[in-house]
């Protein structure tokens, strides 16, 4: 059984066999409790493995979906949440395309994965979203370079629901110990900046962009 700070999730998640794997991550989940920015670990697949209190506040607003909550599948939430884009700023180019690309990579890698291959049928089934993968990824990669395809480092703005922060940016820091890896596993931390935008940003409505232009502003509508 996966565990997640403060108690076991309620969605069990496959984790290594073995008393000690166990113990390390139980471990691992009270010092990411005491890491005070949004900290989450997750698999090859994005299914979350560990999150911290930080994490689960800053998403908290977000209301219930059969396969994308953010502490199940944070790649799911991103590409299909309706609400993910009331808490991640600039949805599309900074948190979509970003993870679609590194979808991309993870299909290139483990092609034959099942639960993979389940969310590139998804991506399928969403017409703007496969526009995304097949026409605007590569569009954007070629406008914004390979290096923005990168999570560690990038500067990504967020809507925080705490009002201290308000709309905000967050620098993602991938530091992923020599244990985690091990067990094929990633932590992101999301570093809140200090809030330089003022006062919190109104709550949107989900996708509000995507549904309303017809079309993903970087995938190039054809000439007539």
């Amino acid at each position: 059984m996966a565990y997640q700070a403060g108690g076991q999730r309620s969605v069990p998640r496959p984790v290594p066999q073995g008393l000690e794997a166990q113990a390390y991550l139980q471990d691992y989940a009270t010092f990411l409790d005491a890491v005070p920015f949004p900290s989450v670990v997750v698999d090859h697949r994005w299914d979350v493995v560990l999150t911290n209190n930080a994490f689960e506040t800053l998403f908290r607003g977000i209301g219930g979906h059969a396969t994308a909550m953010p502490g199940d599948n944070f790649l799911r939430f991103v590409l299909f949440h309706p609400e993910a884009d009331t808490v991640l700023g600039d949805h599309e180019a900074s948190w979509c395309l970003p993870m679609l690309a590194d979808f991309r990579a993870a299909l290139e890698r483990m092609g034959h994965d099942h639960e993979l291959q389940a969310i590139r049928r998804e991506i399928a089934q969403d017409p703007l979203m496969d526009a995304a993968f097949r026409q605007g990824l590569p569009h954007w990669i070629r406008a914004v370079g390979e290096a923005a395809v990168e999570h560690d480092g990038a500067l990504r703005p967020l809507l925080h629901p705490d009002p201290r922060w308000g709309a905000t940016d967050c620098r993602v820091v991938e530091e992923t110990p020599k244990t985690l890896q091990d067990m094929g596993y990633t932590r992101l931390t999301l570093v809140l900046r200090e809030n330089r935008r003022g006062a919190a940003a109104p709550r949107r409505p989900g996708r509000s962009v995507r549904r309303t232009a017809g079309h993903l502003s970087v995938v190039p509508t054809r000439e007539t």
